[in-house]
C-alpha cells in the first residue's frame, strides 16, 4: 500500500475504522482513562456494545457509499478498540506507530495485518519515551499541528498523551513541515475543564476552514495563531456545551463532504448553508460518551 496523507480533507481512498465488537465490561472509575468516560461511568450512562455497533455500522455505510476502502482491526476479546486514530497515524507517505498509554498498549497487535500492507521502510517506530497519539496530530499541507502538555505534572495526567520529545522527533523526520505545538488544558475527571486531544478542540474542514473551541488552549496566542492561519471568517466557533458534545471531532471524506453527528444541528446547518458542504449525518451520541467521536474512530491511510 502506498500511503498518502497530506491534509485532513483530501478525497479519502482508504481508512481503518475502529472495532466495536467485544467491548468488554463497563470500566470502573479507576479504569477510565479520559474525563468523558469518567463522567459517563459516574452517571451510569456508559454505552452498550449494541449501541456502539449500531453507530459504527452507520459510519461504515457512509464510508462505503463514497467508495472508500475500509479496513478493520482484529477483535481482541473484552477490549475497547473503537478509537483507531491513536494507534498509529500517517503523515505524507510514512506511518508513525504511536506510543499509546499503557491502558491501550495491547491494541496495536490487532493492527498487525494492516501494518503488514505497508512497506517496512515507510513505518516509523518511536523511542519508548516519545509519547504521541494520532488525535493530537493534524496534518494540513505545509503545517503539522500537534496538541501537547508541557506541565510539570504531565505524568500525572491520563489525558496527557503527547510529549515534547515526540514532537522533536517528528521535526527531525519532517524538516520541511512547519510544526506548531499547542498546549492543551488537561483534566482527567471534568470534561468541561480539559481537552483529551487536539482534534477535540480544533479540526480543519474544506480547503481553508476550521472548527475551533477557543478555551481548549492553555495560551490564547495559540488560538490566535490558528485564526491568523485560517482567517477568522473561516473559523466556526463552538460553545462550551458543543465542545463537551464533541462537535469539533467530525470527519472529512473530501473537501466538500463531511460526516457529522446528527445532533450537531447548529454546526451542520452552518456547514451546509454558509460553507456549501454536504453533511452526512449519523447517530454517534453513544460513542461520544467514551471521549471520542468520528475523527477518533478513524485512521486514514490514503487521500488524493
Amino acid at each position: 500500500m502506498k500511503l498518502n496523507i497530506k491534509n485532513e480533507t483530501g478525497t479519502l481512498k482508504s481508512v481503518v475504522l475502529g472495532q466495536p465488537n467485544s467491548l468488554g465490561a463497563v470500566p470502573t472509575l479507576e479504569e477510565s482513562y479520559d474525563a468523558k468516560s469518567y463522567d459517563t461511568i459516574q452517571k451510569g450512562i456508559y454505552p452498550t456494545e449494541k449501541d456502539i455497533i449500531n453507530e459504527m455500522t452507520e459510519f461504515e455505510k457512509i464510508l462505503k457509499k463514497y467508495d472508500v476502502q475500509v479496513f478493520r482491526p482484529e477483535i481482541i476479546e473484552d477490549y475497547n478498540q473503537v478509537f483507531a486514530r491513536d494507534v498509529a497515524f500517517v503523515i505524507e507517505d510514512k506511518m508513525i506507530i504511536s506510543n499509546v498509554i499503557a491502558d491501550r498498549a495491547d491494541e496495536q497487535e490487532a493492527y498487525r495485518k494492516i501494518f503488514e500492507k505497508v512497506k517496512w521502510r515507510d513505518i516509523i517506530n518511536l523511542p519508548d519515551t516519545a509519547h504521541i497519539e494520532g488525535g493530537d496530530v493534524i496534518v494540513w499541507n505545509d503545517f503539522i499541528f500537534i496538541g501537547t502538555c508541557f506541565s510539570e505534572d504531565y505524568r500525572n495526567f491520563k489525558t496527557a498523551r503527547t510529549n515534547e520529545y515526540a514532537i522533536n522527533i517528528l521535526k527531525e523526520y519532517f524538516p520541511k513541515k512547519r510544526i506548531l505545538d499547542f498546549e492543551l488544558k488537561k483534566n482527567d475527571r471534568e470534561p468541561y475543564k480539559g481537552i483529551l486531544h487536539l482534534d477535540c478542540t480544533f479540526n480543519p474542514v474544506g480547503t481553508d476552514k476550521c472548527i475551533i473551541y477557543k478555551d481548549g488552549f492553555v495560551d490564547e496566542t495559540d488560538y490566535r495563531l490558528i485564526l491568523d492561519i485560517f482567517g477568522e471568517e473561516n473559523c466556526f466557533h463552538v460553545t462550551d456545551e458543543e465542545m463537551f458534545e464533541m462537535n469539533p471531532n467530525i470527519f472529512s471524506i473530501s473537501p466538500e463532504i463531511v460526516v457529522s453527528d446528527k445532533a450537531f444541528t447548529r454546526m451542520n446547518n452552518h456547514l451546509r448553508n454558509e460553507w456549501g458542504m454536504t453533511v452526512e449525518e449519523i447517530p454517534y451520541r453513544e460513542i461520544s460518551k467514551m471521549g471520542g467521536l468520528l475523527r477518533c474512530s478513524t485512521m486514514p491511510l490514503v487521500r488524493d
